[in-house]
């Protein structure tokens, strides 16, 4: 019998507070004044869909729609999905908590190749059928999937979706919806919606559309478009700000989109393909949205997002006015991935402030010819350029990206990745300084559709070779990292990847046999066993064995004509995608890749002629640099203390799931929002001096937590507290404020002791004599001596009455199924780990009572300071 979502989302399970729905900045819009109800789906766990930049994005403009709402659901952790599937109650919303199909829509994210086996999860635990021709009959969600995955690809995972929202999504979702509220409004049916979402550009809608037996699709009716269009939108900066986690994600910081598309052309790299033409956006827009994003987030961090940030001309004048403008609030910029040969002194300066972040460069070869076959535009004088200048400036870790498998690579461009390390460590050395240390990622080459490298693909025996070959020649580097990418993933992501529809029986096996994102990174042999037996089951193993092979075909051995076996004329699973780049011009950059020879960025020189530009995908903009301002200086942390503000607060509610050191966080965020005088410890890594005198444990309640903050500059008493208990979600009251003297210790020194209430329950019933009998028992004692495991690993005997000052029964209830007692104790709480936890209590009643007993609640009702 399902129950309600509330009672799932507990202290037992890992980071509770994932599923509260309750961020900063989250939107909560009337369920019953909405006509369309959106969930947007992220098939990961939620530290990282909560801070993917896209998810953020869609669900800010969905909720600015009128009359639709947009929720939204993430994979649940194995925790609490086993509660979920133990009690039978369906996967539900974060914000609304109610379950999924409830909703008229779902969005799911499809990012990567193997992420479908998460979405099958989802809906799964969401008691949703996984195709659409269950689907079809019966009142369900539409089931839908965007992302780079979807809209290169859709054809593997076209038995699951109703349809595919191909490219950009700002524009075109809210479209998608007014068709639903359309269709809603006037009764129609599942498929007469869906055919009407046809008509949308951007939308594909597998059941329309059939594949042929050479593995090209086409339409089955005569109302859908041949091919469907790719959309495009300009970013706009203002829908990045929103939903501030109170756990830490994967990206905690604020993230702002400066440039979509990329027209390097590098023929390995499907997004770059896929989301031309470039367009900048407006400096003072990002310079507006960084400024208000900051400001409404209270976030210390904030990241400028590009497919190639240093293409982004006006990129050192933003990033040095916001890091004026912030100058003296420890703001911090962060930045992906970066094009080594626009490194430059410019950019160095607005990196870091006193947290200085990883850099990461991606060569991407180890040869000036291999560099030129995939059209990478660097040379070995800026890649040495570009690191030295890092170097130079204070970095002695650099991160690098390289791959192996590209076309036309021999095994000197292989061993050439090790010599360009040797070279770069050799030409970065000085007195008094560390060598340069690198962390290399050596991933596979694996072909992607929509590329000029789309018909290639490499031997799983060939990688193995040159990993092994790499492995030994950099055995005697030092100061070097190396991840090297499992070529089992990358076969099973090109298998996948450049598949087509005879897939989706081989993704929904592997999903019941256990293949999904825990396995990947905790067991990956049991991930590999489960794909490789649902490829087998499906009699597709001959297929698999071709992409191992390196001799990607898409027909079976017999029917295929070997003369034709390389033939680039051959129809593709993915034709009718229409990305705007013409298949033609892929074929000719091809030739051009086995010639070594360079097509220049169209941005910045002339057209490559690659069919992108025009009405349906509209021009590259690129926006020349403004002047960079005069730097203001790095952030000098005030370590003034001119007040000390003891504050008492409680943790109610929801906030009770909330850990310590997400508590911590919050309260810099918040001081942060409320612009209040923080003052900063000294030192290389300059942190708010705000202390929190004891750790409350996960799922307790309290109304006596306290809270010490140091200012630089004295605040009235009554404006300190008001504006912090406005930046404070309801759940975490404040009680008081009181002025301390700054040479009078902290909270954390002189905290003595702690008042508790806490709820116990026990198999049978006692009367509340017994109870006082058992109290008056403990308290007799002169010792209560247990055994405890210090985090060092040894065991000492403690005597738990030592810590015992107070003990009273406050109630009996013995006329519920479990019985219960309430119990107020008071028991020593010191920072030195002298203290008497809630379950010691159970302990010693234990002892005394000779039964087991549970903790059923916990309430914390103050804390006692010392002299």
């Amino acid at each position: 019998m399902a129950v309600a979502v509330e009672k799932l989302i507990t202290p037992d399970i890992l980071k509770p507070a994932r599923y509260l729905g309750n961020e900063r900045l989250a939107v909560h819009k009337p369920w019953d004044k909405a006509v369309i109800r959106w969930v947007l789906t992220y098939p990961e766990v939620y530290e990282v869909g909560s801070s993917n930049l896209g998810h953020i994005i869609l669900y800010n403009i969905l909720n600015a729609q009128p009359r639709q709402l947009c929720d939204r659901a993430y994979l649940p952790g194995t925790d609490l999905a086993a509660k979920l599937r133990e009690t039978n109650t369906p996967l539900f919303a974060v914000e609304s908590k109610r379950s999924l199909k409830e909703f008229d829509i779902l969005g799911f994210s499809l990012s990567y190749e193997l992420g479908a086996t998460n979405i099958l999860e989802m809906l799964d635990l969401a008691g949703i059928p996984l195709t659409w021709q269950e689907r079809a009959t019966g009142n369900y969600p539409l089931i839908f999937a965007g992302g780079q995955t979807a809209t290169s690809n859709p054809e593997p995972y076209a038995d699951f979706f109703d349809f595919f929202a191909l490219g950009d999504g700002e524009e075109l979702l809210p479209e998608i919806g007014l068709v639903l509220e359309e269709g809603k409004n006037a009764g129609l049916s599942r498929r007469d919606i869906l055919l009407d979402l046809a008509q949308v550009p951007g939308v594909y809608v597998p059941q329309f559309y059939e594949m042929a037996a050479d593995g090209s699709v086409h339409p089955n009716h005569p109302d859908v478009p041949k091919r469907i269009l790719r959309r495009v939108a300009t970013p706009i900066p203002a829908y990045s700000i929103g939903l501030v986690p109170y756990v830490e994600t994967v990206h905690d910081r604020l993230i702002i989109e400066i440039r979509r598309g990329c027209t390097r052309g590098c023929r390995f790299c499907q997004p770059g393909m896929l989301t031309r033409p470039a367009r900048d956006v407006e400096p003072e827009k990002v310079v507006e949205a960084i400024e208000q994003g900051m400001r409404a987030t209270g976030y210390n961090e904030f990241s400028l997002l590009s497919l190639s940030c240093s293409d982004y001309l006006a990129l050192p004048a933003v990033g040095m006015e916001i890091k004026n403008r912030l100058k003296n609030e420890n703001i911090s910029l962060t930045l992906p991935s970066q094009r080594v040969d626009r490194f430059d002194e410019n950019i160095a300066n607005i990196l870091g402030g006193t947290r200085q972040g990883g850099l990461t460069f991606a060569p991407e070869a180890g040869t000036q010819r291999m560099r030129d076959i995939v059209n990478k535009g660097l040379t070995n004088e800026e890649l040495l350029r570009g690191v030295k200048t890092a170097w130079e400036q204070g970095w002695d870790k650099i991160k690098l990206y390289f791959m192996i498998g590209l076309p036309g690579e021999t095994d000197a461009d292989v061993v050439g990745i090790a010599e360009t390390v040797r070279w770069l460590q050799r030409e970065c050395r000085g007195q008094g300084r560390r060598p340069l240390n690198f962390n290399l990622t050596i991933s596979n080459f694996t072909p992607k559709p929509h590329t000029p490298f789309q018909w290639h693909s490499v031997a799983t025996a060939e990688f193995k070779r040159k990993q092994s070959l790499l492995r030994q020649e950099f055995r005697p580097i030092r100061g070097i990292k190396v991840n090297f990418t499992d070529v089992r993933i990358s076969a099973m992501e090109d298998f996948v990847g450049r598949g087509d529809r005879t897939l989706g029986k081989v993704l929904r096996r592997a999903w019941e046999l256990g293949a999904g994102m825990d396995s990947w990174y905790d067991n990956l042999d049991k991930a590999f066993t489960a794909w490789g037996q649902a490829i087998a089951e499906a009699g597709l193993d001959w297929k698999y064995r071709q992409v191992e092979n390196g001799e990607w075909n898409l027909f079976h051995p017999e029917e295929k004509d070997s003369s034709s076996h390389h033939s680039l004329d051959l129809p593709l699973p993915w034709d009718h995608i229409d990305t705007g780049i013409d298949k033609k011009w892929l074929q000719e950059d091809l030739q051009r890749a086995l010639e070594a020879a360079i097509v220049p960025d169209c941005s910045f020189e002339g057209c490559s002629h690659c069919g992108v530009c025009g009405t349906d995908f509209g021009h590259n903009i690129v926006i020349e640099p403004p002047t960079i301002p005069e730097f203001a200086g790095e952030f000098v942390p005030n370590t003034t203390k001119a007040q000390r503000l003891r504050v008492w607060f409680g943790k109610q509610g929801d906030m009770a799931l909330l850990g310590h050191l997400d508590l911590l966080r919050l309260f810099d965020r918040v001081i942060r929002r409320a612009s209040l005088p923080i003052a900063f410890t000294g030192g290389f890594h300059p942190n708010p001096r705000i202390m929190i005198a004891s750790a409350l444990p996960l799922g307790a309640t309290s109304n006596g937590e306290i809270v010490d903050f140091e200012l630089t500059t004295p605040v009235d008493i009554q404006a300190f507290q008001a504006k912090l208990a406005q930046e404070l979600p309801t759940d975490i009251p404040i009680y008081g404020v009181a002025e301390i003297d700054l040479k009078s210790p902290a909270a954390t020194q002189i905290l003595a002791a702690a008042e508790y209430q806490i709820t116990v329950a026990m198999l049978d019933a006692a009367t509340p004599a017994q109870w006082q009998d058992w109290i008056d028992a403990i308290l007799a004692k002169d010792e209560i001596n247990v055994e405890q495991t210090t985090k060092s690993g040894k065991t000492q005997i403690v005597n738990l009455r030592d810590r015992l000052f107070e003990l009273a029964l406050v109630t009996v209830k013995n006329s519920t199924a479990e019985p219960t007692s309430i119990l107020r104790y008071l028991g020593s709480c010191r920072n030195d780990g002298v203290s008497l936890r809630p379950e010691q209590i159970l302990s010693m009643l234990a002892v005394v009572a000779n039964r087991e007993f549970q903790l059923l609640q916990i309430h914390r009702n103050q804390l006692v300071l010392g002299v």
